[in-house]
C-alpha cells in the first residue's frame, strides 16, 4: 500500500509501479533513526503518548537491527517502515512528508558514509606511513613527464601519497558537516501547522530543506577526488611493478594471474581502482545534471540521488581495503631502485646549484651544466641533502603525519 493511496482510487499499472519503485532499502536503519527523532517531536507536542512513543522506539530499534526486505507492496523504504511499525505507524507521519523524511534519512546515511570513508582512508594512510618509515633512506628516482628528474627516496614518495589522502579526509569531514543539518519540520515544502519542536541544526527554509542535495554532491565530490588520488597511486603501482621499471613485485595475496599465460602476475587491484575512478567522476557528473534545472521544491527526479551515493560508498570501501593489502605486501626490489637512482644525470640540478653557491648566475649555471650533459662530459657533484619539503628527514615527516591523522 502506498502512502498516497487515499487520493488515487485505482492500482497503478504494474509497469508504472515497477518504474516508480525506489531502490532505497539501504536507507532503512537511517530512516529508523530519523523516525525515532520525529516520534520524540510528536510526543513533545502531545500527539503521541508515552506508551506509543515507547512502542515506536522499540519497534524502530528492532527494525533497524534486522535484515528487512521490502515487500512487493512497498513503494519505497518509507512505506515499508510505516507498514512495519504497525498501528503506531499510522500516527507517525503526522507533521512530516516523505520529502523531509527521505532528506533526513539520506543526510544521516551520507554522514555515516563520510565517517566510514575517513576511517578507511586513515587506515590506508597508516599502512603507507609504516612503509615510508621503513623505506626512509631507500633511493628512488623522482620523475617529471615520466622522465627521470631528481633523486628522492621511497619514503618521501609514499609521504606524497599520504598528503593526498589527508586532504581527502578533510573533504569528507566537510561533507559530513554539510549533511548534519536537519530538514525535519519542512514537511512537503511549507512546514506544518502542528506545533512540533525544531530539531537540532534545523534548515532555515522549508523549500530549500526538501530540495537541497548539495550534501550528496559534496560526498560524491569527495569520493571522486579520493578516487582520482587512488587512481594516481594505482597507476604508479602498475608502473613500478612492470618489468620495464622493475621497482617492486606484487604480493600474491593482492594480484591475479592470466587464464592463458602461466607466467603472468597482474596488478588488477591497482588497475580496477584506476578504472573505478571514472565511475566515481561519472556519478558526480550525473547527479549534478539531475539537479541542475529542478524547480523548487521537491521533484521525483531526486529519487535518482541515492543509487550513485550507494554505489560510490561500496566502491570506495572496496578499493581502500584492497589497496591497503597491496601496499602493505609490496616487495621492493632495492637493487633495482639503487641502480635507477644512481643515474648521474639526476644530480644535474645539484651541479647547477653548486655553481650558484659559488656566485654564478643561475641561468649561466643552467646553460653550463646543460652543455656538459649534451657533450657527454657531465660529472655529478657530491649529493647535498634537500631540506623540507624535500626528501630530507622522512622519519620526522612520518611522525608529524601520524599526529595529524590522529587529530583529524
Amino acid at each position: 500500500m502506498t502512502l498516497w493511496s487515499g487520493r488515487v482510487g485505482r492500482p497503478l499499472d504494474p509497469a508504472v509501479a515497477s518504474f516508480l519503485r525506489g531502490d532505497d532499502a539501504e536507507l532503512l536503519p537511517y530512516d529508523c533513526e530519523a523516525t525515532a527523532l520525529h516520534a520524540r517531536r510528536l510526543h513533545a507536542a502531545g500527539l503521541l503518548d508515552a506508551a506509543e512513543l515507547a512502542e515506536a522506539e522499540r519497534r524502530l530499534a528492532e527494525i533497524a537491527s534486522d535484515t528487512v526486505s521490502l515487500g512487493p507492496e512497498d513503494e519505497d523504504v518509507h512505506s515499508a517502515l510505516e507498514r512495519l511499525l504497525g498501528d503506531v505507524g499510522r500516527k507517525i507521519h503526522a507533521g512530516r512528508s516523505r520529502n523531509d523524511q527521505v532528506a533526513a534519512a539520506f543526510r544521516l546515511y551520507v554522514a555515516d558514509a563520510c565517517a566510514e570513508a575517513r576511517a578507511r582512508i586513515a587506515a590506508l594512510a597508516r599502512v603507507l606511513l609504516a612503509r615510508a618509515e621503513a623505506e626512509a633512506e631507500t633511493p628512488l628516482p623522482g620523475y617529471t613527464h615520466l622522465q627521470r628528474a631528481q633523486p628522492v627516496t621511497v619514503g618521501h614518495h609514499l609521504l606524497a601519497w599520504v598528503e593526498m589522502l589527508e586532504r581527502d579526509v578533510r573533504r569528507f569531514a566537510a561533507a559530513a558537516d554539510a549533511a548534519a543539518e536537519s530538514p525535519l519540520g519542512a514537511g512537503a515544502l511549507a512546514g506544518s501547522t502542528l506545533q512540533l519542536p525544531a530539531p537540532e541544526r534545523q534548515l532555515r527554509n522549508s523549500l530549500d530543506a526538501v530540495a537541497d542535495r548539495d550534501f550528496a554532491l559534496d560526498y560524491l565530490y569527495a569520493v571522486a577526488v579520493c578516487f582520482v588520488h587512488l587512481s594516481r597511486i594505482g597507476e604508479e603501482l602498475v608502473l613500478w611493478t612492470s618489468a620495464e621499471f622493475g621497482f617492486a613485485r606484487l604480493p600474491e595475496e593482492a594480484a591475479t594471474g592470466s587464464s592463458m599465460m602461466p607466467q603472468k602476475l597482474n596488478p588488477d587491484v591497482a588497475e580496477l581502482t584506476r578504472g573505478k575512478a571514472g565511475a566515481a567522476i561519472g556519478r558526480l557528473t550525473g547527479l549534478l545534471a539531475t539537479v541542475k534545472a529542478l524547480p523548487l521544491a521537491y521533484n521525483r527526479d531526486l529519487q535518482e540521488d541515492k543509487p550513485p551515493v550507494f554505489a560510490a560508498r561500496a566502491d570506495l570501501r572496496g578499493a581502500l581495503a584492497a589497496l591497503a593489502v597491496l601496499v602493505g605486501g609490496l616487495e621492493l626490489r632495492r637493487e633495482r631502485l639503487v641502480e635507477a637512482a644512481s643515474d648521474p644525470l639526476l644530480l644535474a640540478t645539484d651541479a647547477a646549484e653548486e655553481l650558484v653557491r659559488s656566485g654564478v648566475p643561475f641561468r649561466d649555471a643552467h646553460e653550463q651544466v646543460a652543455r656538459a650533459v649534451r657533450d657527454g662530459t657531465f660529472e655529478p657533484p657530491a649529493p647535498v641533502p634537500r631540506l623540507a619539503p624535500g626528501p630530507a628527514a622522512v622519519g620526522q615527516a612520518v611522525d608529524a603525519a601520524r599526529a595529524r591523522l590522529d587529530a583529524l
